[in-house]
């Protein structure tokens, strides 16, 4: 991981900060804002994981993961990985990306699993590329028409 590069809970000092956090234009269609995910962890209590993601002093992202999550609502089928990931646009290509896949890795590493899983919205210039290079490999499942793909953490890192 890069040394620069740290998380911190989004909380009522900082909550403004995560709220301003913008991927280019032309990535809107493939991650939802900061504000969707925010709603989304405030419903999901436990199970969401929200953390901005700092280079430095500097706001360069928002992560958030899902932890234990009742994949399927049968009770059978518990995941952990990541659920969102916008990284501003001037930092993109200075590992933003993959110190925030590498951070949910340790945090459901340290939960004890041996998987992570990711899905993303499908399409051309889409993040599908950044995850595969990663290491994920796709399911075959599709999650709210995204596509799901999963990391094995015992050989990741």
């Amino acid at each position: 991981m890069t040394e620069s590069f740290r998380l911190e809970a989004v909380t009522p000092a900082n909550v403004d900060v995560a709220l301003g956090i913008r991927v280019r234009p032309d990535q809107e269609r493939f991650v939802s804002p900061v504000v969707k995910s925010l709603a989304e962890a405030y419903a999901y209590g436990e199970v969401a994981w929200p953390r901005l993601i700092f280079d430095g002093d500097r706001p360069v992202g928002f992560l958030m993961a899902f932890l234990n999550i009742d994949w399927d609502g049968k009770g059978v089928d518990f995941r952990s990985g990541l659920w969102r990931l916008n990284v501003v646009a001037d930092a993109q290509g200075r590992g933003v990306g993959r110190f925030a896949v590498e951070s949910v890795a340790a945090e459901v590493r340290r939960r004890g699993e041996t998987r992570m899983y990711v899905t993303w919205e499908p399409g051309e210039d889409g993040p599908e590329g950044f995850y595969r290079k990663l290491g994920f490999r796709l399911t075959g499942e599709v999650s709210g028409g995204e596509t799901v793909g999963v990391l094995d953490l015992t050989s990741f890192l």
